[in-house]
């Protein structure tokens, strides 16, 4: 059994069993672990003066073992055996992709807003960081539309793209530092140093996979003449990233997103992506988990033929 038919059956496994079962409650998961010691540090680091190196320190630390423990570890499953070495890769892509668990929670947004306005913010909350009681039904399918958009990128995307590169240790590794920056990569009085490391090394992590995302969601809904509306608008964004896969679905439903938004009490203006202020209801909903379904499929696809390509030459 080689090398590159663990990556690839770990690959194919690890997919399936993700869009199955998705994140089953029972187990447990390692982005919990990551959060812990990533709390366990900042007590005791985010305190006085040279806040932006201590939580660079960290930072790297903690990528840096993480590719290293999972690397050395997976070397030496393969020379104890080889089916061994197959089910940790495989259970590595499993537990880093979170592709089901995202299409179900966005439409249980949905679902829940057809019962009440109250149970739709309260599960618009779920998965987002903006203030949700006061949002007015659009403003919660909006919501709910672009977390999609976005946790497409970074839930399947960005981690099957840092699989193609550099193996199921890169893959764990993006999973660390999109959990670093989830937790301290705000701009607030908290973080603003500490967490500025951890929220850069994101997105240089995500530049390419954000891309590739709005590229994938146009070629599979059949949008390539909106390529200029994603370029002119995934700018729009307080983030370097989010736009591009926000500004492709924006382009491929004919709506807008972005605009302004409360987060922990304060107003944000955030410029609009996209023009047509248009209701969305459940056809769009359906329509854009769709195009997550093809895009990942077509990313697993893709990155079966990066690792399978250079065993040719």
């Amino acid at each position: 059994m080689g090398a590159t038919f663990i990556h690839i059956g770990a690959l194919i496994a690890g997919f399936l069993l993700d869009t199955t079962i998705g994140d089953p409650a029972c187990l447990p998961h390692p982005v919990v672990s990551f959060g812990k010691l990533i709390k366990w540090f900042e007590k005791r680091l985010n305190k006085g003066a040279y806040r932006f190196i201590k939580g660079a320190f960290m930072s790297i630390l903690l990528v840096g073992t993480t590719f290293t423990l999972t690397y050395y570890g997976l070397v030496l499953s393969e020379r104890i055996h080889p089916a061994i070495a197959l089910t940790l890769n495989s259970l590595i892509v499993f537990i880093s992709l979170s592709a089901l668990t995202l299409r179900k929670e966005v439409k249980m947004v949905f679902e829940a807003l057809e019962q009440s306005l109250h149970k739709g913010r309260i599960q618009v909350a779920r998965i987002v960081g903006r203030d949700t009681k006061n949002l007015n039904p659009q403003q919660i399918r909006i919501a709910a539309l672009e977390t999609l958009s976005e946790n497409l990128s970074d839930g399947v995307i960005a981690p099957l793209f840092w699989f193609a590169l550099l193996g199921a240790p890169g893959m764990l590794s993006y999973k660390m530092i999109n959990t670093l920056d989830s937790m301290i990569g705000y701009k607030n009085e908290r973080y603003l140093y500490y967490g500025k490391f951890a929220a850069r090394l994101d997105d240089v992590a995500n530049y390419i996979p954000a891309r590739l995302t709005a590229i994938l969601m146009l070629l599979v809904s059949g949008n390539l003449s909106k390529t200029r509306f994603v370029a002119s608008n995934g700018n729009k964004h307080t983030s370097p990233n989010s736009g591009y896969p926000e500004a492709a679905l924006a382009g491929i439903l004919d709506c807008r997103f972005g605009g302004p938004n409360y987060y922990f009490g304060e107003k944000l203006s955030k410029p609009y992506i996209g023009n047509t202020d248009k209701n969305l209801d459940d056809s769009d909903l359906n329509l854009s988990l769709a195009i997550n379904q093809r895009c990942e499929i077509s990313m697993l696809l893709l990155v079966c033929l990066a690792v399978f390509i250079p065993t040719l030459f």
